[in-house]
C-alpha cells in the first residue's frame, strides 16, 4: 500500500487524533467545488423557497467588490495549510544538517510540483506539444498555495515569532500602500477597477504567458500573492495557538472566537479604505477571509474536538485527506459524463424538477467513492 505525500501524513491519525477537525474542515471546504455548489439552486427549483435562492447566490463568486461564502473556499484552504504548518513545524536550527537538507529539498520539490500541477489544472497550453511557451497560463490556484506555504515555511523555520508577526503586518502594510499610492501612467493611485488597478499593470507588464480568459488582471496574478501569504501566516499563528492551548479547550475556543470576530470586524472596517476584492486579494479581503476561516475552525473544533461528534465529520475528512487529487479531478475528469453513464436512467425516471439535484448527488458521490477507495488503500496525495 502506498502513501504519496506532498505535505504531512494524514492529520487524523491516532498520533494526532484531535486534528480530525482540520481534515474535516478542509474536506468541507473542498466539498463545495466537487459540484455541490449547485445543491441550493437545485433545491430552489424543487421548493421555490427564497432561502435556497439566497443560499445559491452565496455559491457564486462576487462580480468584483464584495464577498460571498464561495469566495472563502480558496483562502480557507491556504489558511488551513498554514494551520498544519504551525502545528508541525519547528525552527530548522534544532535539526541536524542532514535533516535540514531534507526539509529544504521537500519544500522546493513541493513548490515545483504545485507549480507544474497548477499548469496541468489549467490544461497546460492550447496548442499542444511542442509548446508555445507564450500561450501557457503559468499562475494558478495550486501555484499560489505552493508559494504561500513556501514563504510561510521559510519564515517559520528561520525566524522568531516576533519576526514572523512583523513580516505578516509588514506584508499587509506594504501591499496596502502599493494599492493606495503606487502609480504607473493611468494605473494605480487607489484605483481598484479591473482595468486600471496597479495589479492590472503588473500582470500585463510582468506576468509571463497568458492571463485567465485574457482579462486585464489575473485572479491569481503576481502582486496579490502578498495578500495570500498573509492568509497562510495567519493559519500558522492559529496552529501554534491550538498546540499551546490544547489542554485548555474552553479557553482555546473563546480565543478563536475573539480572534475570528475581531479580524472579521477589522476587515470590514478596512473595506471603507480598500474594498474587499477577491481578484485583487486586497488586504481587507485577507482580513475578512482570515476572520471567517478562524470562525469556521472554531465551529469544527467545538463540534469534533470538544463535543466529540465525529461520525458526521469523517466523510468530509476523507475528502480533506486527498484534496489535491480531487481538485485536479474537477478539471481533468468529466464527472458529469460518468454520472450520466452510470445513473442516467435513474435520473431520467424522476420528475424533471428533481433531476438537477440527483445529478449533483451522483457527481459528488462518484468522487467521494474514489476518495474512500484511496483512503482504504492508504493512498494519500497531500498539498
Amino acid at each position: 500500500m502506498n502513501q504519496i505525500s506532498l505535505d504531512n501524513p494524514p492529520e487524523n491519525s491516532k498520533k494526532n487524533k484531535r486534528l480530525l477537525s482540520i481534515d474535516a474542515l478542509r474536506g468541507f471546504d473542498m466539498f463545495w467545488i466537487l459540484g455541490a455548489e449547485g445543491i441550493f439552486a437545485a433545491l430552489f427549483i424543487i421548493t421555490g423557497f427564497s432561502f435556497f435562492n439566497d443560499a445559491a447566490a452565496q455559491m457564486l463568486h462576487s462580480q468584483w467588490h464584495g464577498f460571498t461564502l464561495y469566495d472563502l473556499i480558496f483562502p480557507l484552504f491556504i489558511f488551513l495549510s498554514g494551520v498544519s504548518l504551525g502545528i508541525a513545524a519547528k525552527p530548522i536550527a534544532t535539526l541536524s544538517i542532514v535533516q535540514r537538507k531534507a526539509k529544504y529539498q521537500h519544500a522546493i520539490k513541493r513548490l515545483f510540483l504545485l507549480f507544474i500541477l497548477g499548469i496541468v489544472y489549467n490544461h497546460g497550453w492550447g496548442t499542444g506539444i511542442p509548446a508555445d511557451f507564450g500561450e501557457i497560463r503559468y499562475v494558478s490556484v495550486l501555484g499560489r498555495i505552493g508559494l504561500a506555504w513556501f514563504v510561510a515555511a521559510m519564515l517559520v523555520w528561520h525566524c522568531s515569532l516576533a519576526t514572523q508577526i512583523k513580516a505578516t503586518i509588514g506584508l499587509l502594510v506594504v501591499y496596502s500602500l502599493i494599492l493606495l499610492f503606487a502609480s504607473i501612467g493611468e494605473f494605480g493611485s487607489g484605483n481598484f477597477s479591473q482595468m486600471y488597478s496597479i495589479n492590472a499593470w503588473v500582470d500585463q507588464a510582468l506576468l509571463p504567458g497568458i492571463r485567465y480568459q485574457n482579462l486585464p488582471v489575473d485572479p491569481e496574478g503576481l502582486l496579490s500573492n502578498l495578500g495570500s501569504i498573509v492568509n497562510c501566516l495567519a493559519g500558522v499563528f492559529v496552529g501554534r495557538l491550538m498546540m499551546q492551548q490544547k489542554s485548555l479547550p474552553t479557553v482555546l475556543l473563546r480565543n478563536l472566537l475573539i480572534i475570528g470576530l475581531s479580524t472579521l470586524a477589522l476587515g470590514w472596517g478596512f473595506d471603507l479604505i480598500i474594498p474587499v476584492n477577491k481578484t485583487l486579494w486586497t488586504p481587507s479581503f485577507v482580513l475578512v477571509t482570515c476572520g471567517w476561516s478562524v470562525l469556521f475552525l472554531a465551529l469544527f473544533y467545538w463540534l469534533i474536538d470538544m463535543q466529540n461528534w465525529q461520525t458526521w465529520a469523517k466523510p468530509f475528512a476523507i475528502i480533506g485527506m486527498n484534496s489535491i487529487i480531487i481538485y485536479l479531478g474537477t478539471a481533468l475528469v468529466n464527472w458529469n459524463y460518468l454520472a450520466q453513464s452510470l445513473f442516467g436512467g435513474v435520473i431520467a425516471s424522476v420528475p424533471e424538477s428533481w433531476q438537477t439535484l440527483l445529478s449533483i448527488i451522483a457527481i459528488v458521490l462518484l468522487q467521494w467513492l474514489l476518495l474512500v477507495w484511496m483512503s482504504r488503500n492508504k493512498i494519500f496525495i497531500k498539498v
